[in-house]
């Protein structure tokens, strides 16, 4: 054997005859150790240093003598029968679990029997013959250092290792291992086996944040300590020497076979038989998955704080039924990961999807990754909507006696600020356009247009409209708010849209519909909560105008969706490109998109709503919708068509060289026909709607948004 040559061979070889013969071996570690230290490139002063050092605590450990100390626990006691918060989606499928944050101790006799033989026998197999530090371990660690030329091995006890995680750093020095070793001896003249062994267990870590057996036997199997099974056990027993490898929810081969070393050697020491590793190896545990729809359930945690305290995480105990459909979740989270990192693997972004009838979250994604960022931009991100915001003022118009025909111009106008400052509002790229009537001017994202209608209608009568729906707004004087410059988050913006939708009434958001708990043995229902905000006319009108925003408008690319599915949306662009938004919505279902940077910076020229936003919307309501019908949003019989000439806006005559169809809101609807064309009027007809003139100028549809305030 070559170890020989480092003076540990008689060592190796007299171990066990000498062990209880103390003076032996302290002659064999005095001439190992020695030896070993000689052989390396220390110092004179530091070998002799490090030899006496060593070898006194190896004759201290001898002689240690434990005394029981009352009081070993540094954290509270974990309650008996704690359950955990099981969340379900709204088909009754298991999401995940709401876990506590506290740790918890657990006394050694709440730990399995098995649990503890089989931490000795992997860890520490001379655990309850050594003084701290083991001999033997020692003797095979310092071969296999200067074999290796470096400090790899450890040789450390169960008690050095509590040690290190208690007192002591990670590295590997003679020096810490001198320390550890100096401590491990004094723990083990203050405390016994059984609760160096508790604390032991109470302290490991287990790895994916989980500190101590009671977090443990939670985050895997959702159970306290006292209820794991052997089978459990063997799997917990082998995941401390290197937890991001061996526990439960890594690499499958790589836990069962860290798991049959265990087995292995508690056969060798004689723990269990040969029949119970057979069995054992045969039955593997059942471990809990890992939890699903990590932001969903952030949000629906801060909920459940919102409603009961933040006690209520810790209490536990509880069954929530969500609202989410786990299959669009799973959905949503995938597309906009895709999506936003096909752009740029530096974005970020988010997705809410809700019921527009109920205003359930069917799905919230708050990021493209959970575990680099918990931030939850889908309900806490404040960003402007920059365009987005229009439909509102449109609707507000409407409720005010404005109607989609009107014919509006778009030439450049200038606002007094004071101060000197003058505020022009500019149109995507500069461009004008002339004459467009409002449905136009939506589709096409008209900025001037807007600040002129917001103008027409006051901006303290839009402010009390937006409250209506959801947004508070800063009740000032400022034109600037038809240009989405207010910080909104995706979730307010969404339900400002679902009225829109729904036919008028706001629902507020719900991602918790009922809770049972299990404690008390008690239901809880949390029914959905909608009011009437606008008129149903209102509501319609405003869809059909944003329809027109997928068939030639902002967002064109979804004309073809759009031809599949009625469906109406807003695309929405800030200034220097820093904030891109879609939101669209069928009768069924309604989704808003946001993509930008979290510290706000240009994202580029073409970096809009339309270019970037839309199609992921696109790619997350097709396959949404795949199993439900194609169905129109329902005609109020508050709203009347009539045929009208797009070029003037009045009723269309027989000569008229275009026509089109126009809802207006039951009383509004033009009752003089076109000046410009003589003839015979025509009849309303159900004629479907088609886009402007080809033969006018249209507006550039690549982008749009608040853009610069034109100061002087």
């Amino acid at each position: 054997m070559r170890t020989a040559s480092f003076g540990l061979m008689p060592f190796i070889k007299c171990d066990k005859l000498y062990l209880n013969d103390r003076k032996s071996i302290l002659y064999l570690l005095s001439y190992g150790v020695i030896n070993i230290l000689s052989s390396t490139g220390f110092s004179l002063l530091k070998k002799s240093m490090y030899s006496a050092l060593l070898l006194f605590f190896l004759v201290s450990s001898l002689l240690s003598s434990a005394r029981a100390q009352d009081n070993i626990a540094t954290y509270l006691p974990l309650p008996p029968g704690y359950s955990t918060i099981k969340v379900f989606d709204s088909q009754g499928r298991f999401v995940g679990r709401i876990l506590p944050e506290k740790r918890y101790w657990v006394s050694i006799d709440r730990i399995p029997p098995f649990l503890q033989n089989a931490v000795v026998a992997i860890e520490d197999s001379r655990f309850y013959e050594h003084g701290g530090i083991d001999v033997r371990g020692i003797a095979r660690a310092l071969v296999k250092d200067v074999i290796k030329g470096k400090l790899a091995e450890g040789g450390s006890t169960i008690t050095q290792q509590l040690i290190k995680i208690k007192f002591l750093s990670r590295e590997k020095t003679i020096d810490r291992k001198l320390k550890e070793a100096q401590l491990a001896i004094e723990f083990e003249t203050k405390y016994t086996k059984k609760q160096i062994l508790e604390m032991y267990l109470n302290e490991i870590y287990y790895g994916n944040g989980a500190w101590g057996i009671a977090q443990a036997a939670r985050l895997y199997f959702d159970k306290n300590p006292e209820d794991l099974t052997d089978s459990e056990c063997s799997l917990l027993a082998g995941v401390p020497k290197a937890p991001a490898r061996f526990n439960p929810l890594g690499k499958a081969s790589r836990v069962t076979g860290r798991r049959d070393l265990v087995l292995n050697r508690m056969v060798e020491l004689k723990m269990i038989t040969r029949q119970q590793q057979i069995y054992l190896r045969a039955h593997p545990p059942s471990v809990v998955p890992r939890g699903q729809a990590p932001y969903y359930m952030a949000h629906i945690r801060n909920k459940l704080i919102e409603r009961y305290g933040p006690g209520v995480i810790e209490q536990g105990g509880l069954e929530v039924t969500a609202a989410l459909d786990l299959n669009l979740q799973k959905l949503a989270e995938q597309v906009l990961r895709e999506g936003v990192k096909r752009i740029s693997p530096q974005l970020q972004g988010a997705l809410l999807c809700l019921d527009p009838n109920t205003g359930d979250v069917l799905a919230a994604v708050g990021g493209v990754d959970f575990e680099q960022s918990t931030y939850n931009r889908a309900f806490s991100a404040m960003r402007q909507p920059g365009s987005a915001i229009k439909p509102l003022i449109y609707a507000a118009a409407l409720e005010k006696g404005f109607t989609p025909g009107s014919i509006w111009n778009d030439t450049p106008v200038a606002y007094n600020r004071g101060n000197n400052e003058i505020w022009r509002p500019l149109n995507y790229e500069r461009k004008n356009y002339g004459e467009l009537t409002l449905r136009q001017a939506l589709a096409y994202s008209n900025n001037v247009i807007t600040v002129k209608l917001l103008e027409a209608i006051g901006v303290p009568y839009f402010v009390d409209f937006a409250q209506k729906l959801g947004f508070t707004l800063r009740a000032h004087n400022d034109l600037s708010l038809a240009l989405g410059t207010e910080e909104v988050t995706l979730n307010d913006l969404v339900l400002a849209y679902t009225p829109l939708a729904n036919g008028g009434s706001r629902p507020e958001s719900r991602t918790i519909i009922r809770i049972y708990d299990r404690n008390r043995s008690t239901w809880a229902e949390d029914p959905a909560a909608v009011t009437p905000v606008l008129s149903p006319a209102t509501a319609f009108v405003t869809t059909q105008m944003l329809k027109d925003v997928m068939i030639y408008g902002t967002a064109k690319s979804l004309k073809k969706f759009s031809q599949e599915r009625p469906s109406a949306g807003k695309t929405g662009t800030t200034d220097d490109y820093r904030d891109a938004w879609f939101i669209g919505y069928t009768p069924q279902m309604i989704t808003g998109i946001w993509v930008g940077y979290d510290k706000p910076r240009p994202g580029g020229k073409g970096f809009t709503g339309g270019a970037v936003a839309a199609p992921i919307w696109g790619r997350f309501m097709r396959p949404a919708l795949a199993t439900k019908p194609a169905v129109d949003f329902p005609k109020p019989d508050t709203v009347v068509t009539v045929s009208i000439d797009p070029a003037t806006g009045f009723l269309a005559t027989t000569d008229c060289p275009a026509k089109r169809d126009e809802f207006y809101i039951e009383g509004t609807q033009p009752t003089e026909y076109c000046p410009r064309h003589g003839g015979d009027t025509l009849r309303p007809s159900s004629l479907s709607l088609p886009p402007p003139n080809a033969n006018r100028q249209q507006p550039d549809t690549a982008g749009e948004g608040a853009q610069k305030a034109g100061k002087e």
